[in-house]
C-alpha cells in the first residue's frame, strides 16, 4: 500500500465556474484545478463517441489517455483495442487504460468525475 497524500489548505471549487472548459463535439469537459489535484466533470451528449467527437481534437487513432472517475449518470461503452468491452454505468468506479474507444450508450447524457485525465483529456497533442 502507498503512503497517503497529505492536503495542506481547504479549497472548494465548483465545476459550474471551472478553471477551463474543453467543448469538442457532443462533449464538454470542465476542469477545477485544486492545489496538487486537477478534477474534470466530463459530460457527453447521447450519440458521443470518442473516435467521432475527440478524435480529431487530440488526432491519435485511440484515446491514449488513463482514466480514472466516477460515473454519476448514464452509460458509456468502452472497447478496448485487443476488442475487450465492458459498460460502465452511473454508480460506478472504473480504470481505463490508454488504447481504447468509447461511447455513450442509450438515451440518457453521461456524466463522470475524472481524477487522473483532466488536464489532458480532449486537448490537442503536442
Amino acid at each position: 500500500m502507498s503512503t497517503p497524500v497529505s492536503v495542506t489548505k481547504l479549497q472548494v471549487k465548483a465545476h459550474g465556474a471551472p478553471d477551463e472548459v474543453r467543448a469538442p463535439s457532443k462533449t464538454r469537459v470542465e476542469v477545477v484545478r485544486l492545489e496538487g489535484y486537477t478534477i474534470g466533470r466530463f459530460s457527453f451528449e447521447p450519440g458521443w463517441r470518442w473516435s467521432e467527437c475527440v478524435k480529431p481534437v487530440v488526432k491519435t487513432d485511440q484515446c491514449q489517455v488513463s482514466h480514472v472517475g466516477y460515473v454519476v449518470a448514464g452509460r458509456i461503452r468502452v472497447r478496448m483495442k485487443d476488442g475487450t468491452e465492458q459498460t460502465i454505468a452511473a454508480g460506478d468506479s472504473y480504470t481505463i487504460p490508454p488504447g481504447h474507444d468509447a461511447w455513450v450508450e442509450g438515451s440518457d447524457p453521461f456524466v463522470g468525475i475524472e481524477v487522473m485525465s483532466a488536464e489532458v483529456y480532449a486537448k490537442p497533442q503536442a
